[in-house]
């Protein structure tokens, strides 16, 4: 396993990170994630690999994933060699300050721990001032509740006039970008990821794999998540005719190399600068799939071949309000 910091905090991540949205009870947000055995067995894995990095959020599952995720942990590892991240924002309140301190105590108490090592905001909140959820954010880590903060999937400017507020009040800034980055949305890579850059702002993207495109040759699978997974629709379905050429190219240097297309996919993220990809596995060997991307390392032909075919998508992750109270899940195909 690699190593790497967190922005300018101390915080050192495997550069794979857990994506916790694989646990909890099924049916309460998607029918193909794992019960408590065999998040606990998926958990154990992981670490025995070296991955000491999992994200969660308060609205997986109906909170059940951070809880699952907690008892997984104790079992096996002492708190101060892991790090966790949640999230808030899909909850009533979103990221007012009397919500961000709410939630973050139903957070920590179902984890079953006293502080967290990343709080991110899970989306950007057009209802509450910039300045209260900064200033909120910041009370958490003063008061030790939180060691770091991080935001999710949002647009450029509205990441850099929060990164500002921070700035000019002297709070806490972000140090990790949660973003929706694959070979298949790159949207970003125009505006808010040289912003991240610029500000040394560690990148932790979710889909890295693009909900299982980037792993196989044909578009679908006969997985579960694969024929259920209606938000990973939404996301990719639209584009499927343009972007099976990239799926074809990442197949093309799978066979080259004697490599999983998922290695290729994950040796072509740390190519391009990010710290810590998200993975969302159900399997054990998944795991071990990706961990061993670290022995490919692309070619800067490589990366231009797998890269061309690229044309431009429609937005998927960044939102234009806040939306419905009680929705969780975005881009559901309909």
């Amino acid at each position: 396993m690699e190593y790497a910091k967190l922005g300018n905090t101390d915080i050192e991540v495997s550069k794979l990170c857990v994506g916790c949205m694989s646990f909890g009870r099924s049916g309460t947000m998607h029918k193909w994630t794992l019960d408590e055995k065999e998040t606990e067995n998926i958990v154990g894995h992981a670490l025995d690999l070296g991955i000491n990095f999992f994200d969660t959020a308060n609205g997986y599952s109906e909170g059940t994933s951070e809880e699952y995720l907690g008892r997984a942990l104790k079992k096996h590892i002492a708190r101060d060699r892991v790090v966790i991240a949640s999230k808030v924002y899909f909850n009533p309140g979103r990221l007012s300050a009397s919500a961000i301190h709410r939630e973050i105590e139903g957070t920590l108490e179902r984890l079953g721990t006293d502080y967290l090592d990343l709080y991110i905001i899970h989306r950007f909140d057009y209802e509450t001032p910039i300045e209260e959820t900064m200033e909120a954010l910041n009370d958490l880590v003063v008061s030790g509740k939180v060691r770091a903060i991080g935001a999710s999937a949002m647009y450029g400017y509205q990441f850099y006039n929060m990164q500002m507020v921070a700035r000019d009040h002297g709070w806490a800034p972000f140090v990790a970008m949660e973003n929706h980055y694959n070979l298949l949305y790159r949207e970003d890579e125009r505006e808010l990821i040289p912003i991240c850059r610029q500000m040394n702002v560690s990148l932790m993207p979710y889909s890295p794999l693009a909900a299982g495109h980037l792993t196989r040759p044909q578009w679908n699978s006969d997985s579960l998540r694969s024929q259920t997974d209606r938000v990973a629709m939404g996301k990719y379905d639209h584009a499927q005719k343009q972007d099976m050429e990239i799926v074809r190219r990442v197949h093309a240097l799978s066979e080259k190399y004697g490599v999983k297309m998922q290695q290729v996919a994950l040796a072509w993220e740390w190519a391009k600068g990010v710290t810590a990809p998200i993975i969302g596995a159900t399997k054990a060997a998944h795991f071990d799939d990706a961990a061993g991307a670290f022995d490919l390392h692309l070619t800067a032909e490589d990366i231009a071949y797998l890269e061309e075919p690229y044309v431009p998508h429609k937005i998927v992750g960044a939102i234009d309000q806040n939306p419905a109270d009680g929705v969780m899940l975005l881009d559901v195909k309909k």
